[in-house]
């Protein structure tokens, strides 16, 4: 495994911060055999203990049975009916979530159109408790390929009621299957809509995105395994905080801007992890932004002056941010990047050396881009991770 020891942003800030991120053996797939999604149709989430038995819809049984609870049709689904954004008939509850795929979708024209959310949030809401606002940090490209040097992470896309969009992602740990996580780290509002809405649909992780950093006009004319060199990977279940779920895209809401997926290949059998090679543990400590030392944001950018196509990092010492009265202050950083850059992992370095996913982005401000906030991750953060990590363990 090579290590990379990435220098500080800009002057005065603390000790460069080390980064195992890169892929051991496992490279990108090399030849066009990634172009093409498998021929299933529909990934499951294996029931508590085990993978459901099969259906007479030929579907695992525990997706079928979910699909069925809730009024869904496979093939009307697949046809065109995820459209169908009706708040009386749209999907919210924590344990409604079905993401079955549908074959082709995610092209790469697809993905390249994809928008990027706008999580904003006016500096004036903010209550009493935040430090002074940092001083912007401008983002750097990360060096390409990718998968040597930013292994686990990627660009994640969804369908909202906005059309196609984009968020990022960083592959994670799960502590029941050491070295085959199929786990996937990113924020809250790329996968639920919050207090206005439900569950995000066709939502699929594509980790090392554009892996060679190609430009847009360049990414045109490429094939998909140079646009998503390991593959294409649909999430099969998805958790986020029930705070989320009931008040996101409120100010008591972002502290609580988080969630897992677990996610499933759509061609072969190795795991997340085996495939790309690398995943990044969770540190749950949730230390104050004061103790938190030097903390790395990393994610796909797309609203100007960035594309979304360009994997970016910024690196700067954690300062607070508080939303709302009554909830947990928020990591913020100084950093240029914009939207399409939520969800992707802070990372720090543990006092054991360790390199640890310990927020993702949130918000940033409106009317410009010279921060960004994350959540500190403590108890809540970690038993959704426990939650996923369970109900696929095997």
């Amino acid at each position: 495994m090579r290590s990379i020891r990435l220098l500080p942003a800009a002057g005065g800030v603390a000790a460069a911060l080390a980064l195992a991120l890169t892929a051991t053996a496992c490279g990108p797939t090399e030849t066009p055999a990634a172009d093409k999604p498998a021929g299933t149709t529909a990934t499951a989430s294996p029931s508590e203990g085990g993978s459901g038995a099969g259906s007479s819809s030929g579907l695992p049984k525990d997706l079928a049975d979910r699909l069925k609870k809730h009024g869904v049709d496979l093939d009307k689904w697949k046809g065109g009916e995820w459209k169908n954004w009706d708040r009386e008939t749209w999907l919210r509850e924590a344990d409604d979530f079905v993401n079955p795929v549908i074959e082709d979708l995610w092209d790469g024209e697809r993905m390249q159109t994809a928008k990027s959310p706008d999580q904003t949030i006016e500096t004036q809401a903010t209550s009493g408790g935040s430090d002074p606002t940092p001083r912007p940090v401008t983002a750097q490209r990360e060096k390409t390929p990718y998968h040597r040097y930013a292994a686990p992470v990627g660009k994640i896309f969804f369908d909202a009621p906005e059309g196609h969009m984009a968020c990022s992602g960083t592959i994670v740990k799960d502590p029941r299957r050491p070295g085959k996580s199929n786990l996937v780290w990113t924020a809250g509002h790329c996968v639920h809509a919050g207090k206005k809405g439900g569950w995000y649909r066709n939502i699929m992780f594509a980790p090392a995105f554009n892996d060679k950093g190609k430009s847009p006009a360049s990414l045109r004319n490429a094939q998909g395994y140079e646009i998503y060199p390991y593959g294409q990977y649909w999430a099969d279940w998805a958790v986020t905080s029930g705070e989320w779920i009931q008040s996101g895209g409120t100010n008591q809401a972002w502290p609580y801007d988080y969630a897992v997926l677990h996610v499933q290949p759509q061609q072969g059998r190795k795991s997340l992890e085996e495939t790309v090679g690398a995943a990044l543990p969770v540190d749950f400590s949730a230390p104050q932004p004061a103790q938190a030392g030097t903390i790395g944001a990393w994610g796909y950018p797309g609203a100007p002056p960035y594309n979304g196509v360009i994997m970016h990092k910024c690196l700067d010492r954690a300062t607070r941010l508080a939303t709302a009265p009554a909830t947990p202050v928020m990591y913020r950083i100084g950093c240029t990047m914009t939207a399409g850059s939520s969800g992707g992992g802070w990372f720090r370095v543990l006092p054991n050396g360790t390199t640890a996913l310990v927020s993702n982005t949130s918000i940033g401000p409106a009317g410009s881009n010279g921060w960004l906030a994350g959540p500190q991750l403590g108890r809540g953060a970690k038993a959704a991770h426990d939650m996923v990590s369970k109900k696929f363990a095997r």
